[in-house]
């Protein structure tokens, strides 16, 4: 005899389609996120004209890095798209990883993750309503037509939702499509990046019939590429050339990540020394960072800045290859030229002021903490300069703003227990009203709510 779901486990199938296709069930904390000072300005140049064409104000809309080799995108609720690192390392050119933030921006605009509840609510009727038909014919005495009932109608009620998110997905893709005709960005990325998609389903033996239609998310590759393709050909940007320096920024940042996250064997197979371009290098200095060797990391350091002696995230990574060598006090010369060069850009600040406290010279705390200072300032989303700025703070005796900047980086990793302990601490022994004061109280009810939020749910 079959068994057949319950309602509630319907739904429940159903909300794990929609984790799978949105990540809505905590994105960060599910996976991590990367922060990369180059990384993050060339997303936000890359996506600056969509946010603007999509109506949006682009200081409002985050790109995120998500530490993930898998070949995704998505957004989540308010205005973020998150980038998997994996996209980046499958796209080629720029204009790809365009193509896909505008179609995510069209996910934002179209207001979809809030009207995905409309789609889980109407199949869930339609699996109730089934389930009370088919219990009614089998009280009847019709107990094999009650089941079949059943079964028919959660299947249809599969199929409702899943032609919701379809419709969804072909939305995006027309409102990604006008985006990027308004930022006057060619659709050639766009429809590259689909047909990688494509033979990524070949590969996987997904179906691209119109018979498999109706157990898909999205619609199929082929037609979307055929209906885009139309659209991108008539638009006046279809011609327009690649904008060179963005490429040439884009390739450095790919080879930079996977050089970072790749096996270093794989790294100098894919980036052998006879290679002495800029991504080659840059791949090479973090694949030989992570196996150890130091010397020759230190050496594709140095000849980058032979390239160009005043480029900031040259310098950045031969202070973090110094610094996380054991080397802090040779780090501070670059990373404090770095931090000057990117007018104190808050992920290369911190990382100077966690050198400056890693020599253990008490002389340098007061610049660490001017510059971490300054770094939270521009960047409250940093824990790990928070952790720093704290550590400086005990080293001086304050422990009360210690405590506060360790508040800071426990609501931040989610450890609300320990952020509540530590902002009540720092709260008791601050001047009554002071800005640090009322900041304290702010995480204490933050983190509180946070967690009756955690007890419902549970």
């Amino acid at each position: 005899m079959r068994r057949f779901p319950s309602p509630v486990q319907f739904l429940a199938r159903l909300l794990a389609i929609v984790a799978a296709l949105t990540m809505i069930a905590q994105p960060a904390a599910a996976q991590s996120i990367l922060r990369d000072a180059e990384t993050e300005a060339l997303l936000s140049d890359m996506s600056a004209p969509l946010i603007e064409a999509a109506g949006l104000e682009p200081g409002n809309v985050d790109v995120v890095l998500v530490n993930d080799r898998s070949i995704n995108a998505f957004v989540a609720g308010g205005q973020a798209v998150y980038i998997h690192t994996g996209l980046i390392e499958a796209a080629d050119t720029a204009e790809e990883v365009q193509g896909v933030i505008a179609h995510e921006l069209g996910h934002i605009t179209g207001g979809h993750i809030n009207r995905m509840h409309d789609g889980i609510g109407k199949a869930t009727n339609i699996s109730i309503l089934s389930m009370l038909i088919g219990v009614a014919a089998a009280l009847a005495g019709a107990g094999d037509a009650g089941m079949g009932i059943i079964a028919a109608g959660q299947q249809a009620a599969y199929g409702n939702f899943l032609a919701f998110t379809r419709v969804q997905e072909a939305s995006a893709d027309a409102a990604g499509a006008e985006y990027l005709s308004i930022a006057g960005i060619s659709g050639r990325g766009s429809l590259e990046f689909f047909k990688k998609l494509q033979n990524l389903e070949f590969r996987y033996g997904r179906s691209q019939d119109d018979d498999a239609t109706f157990s898909r998310t999205h619609p199929l590759s082929g037609d979307r590429i055929a209906l885009l393709r139309e659209t991108y050909i008539a638009d006046p940007a279809w011609d327009q050339p690649a904008d060179t320096e963005l490429q040439a920024r884009f390739e450095r940042v790919k080879a930079k990540l996977y050089g970072y996250q790749a096996d270093p064997r794989k790294t100098l197979q894919e980036f052998p020394e006879t290679r002495t371009d800029i991504p080659a290098r840059y791949a090479r200095a973090y694949g030989y960072h992570k196996n150890a060797m130091i010397e020759e990391a230190l050496e594709e350091a140095n000849a980058l800045l032979g390239s160009n002696p005043d480029d900031p995230y040259f310098l950045e990574l031969k202070g973090q290859v110094l610094l996380e060598s054991g080397r802090p006090a040779e780090a501070i010369s670059p990373l404090r030229r770095a931090t000057e060069l990117s007018l104190s850009e808050p992920l290369i600040a911190s990382m100077f002021g966690h050198a400056l406290i890693a020599t253990e010279d008490e002389s340098h705390h007061a610049e660490a903490e001017q510059v971490l200072r300054a770094a939270v300032a521009r960047d409250r989303l940093n824990p790990f300069a928070w952790y720093q700025l704290g550590v400086v703070y005990a080293a001086k005796g304050d422990m009360p703003r210690a405590r506060l900047a360790s508040a800071e980086q426990q609501v931040m990793s989610r450890q609300y227990g320990l952020a509540i302990r530590s902002a009540g601490f720092a709260e008791a022994g601050l001047p009554v009203g002071s800005p640090d004061w009322l900041r304290a109280q702010d995480i204490g009810l933050q983190a509180r709510a946070e967690l009756e939020r955690l007890q419902e749910r549970r």
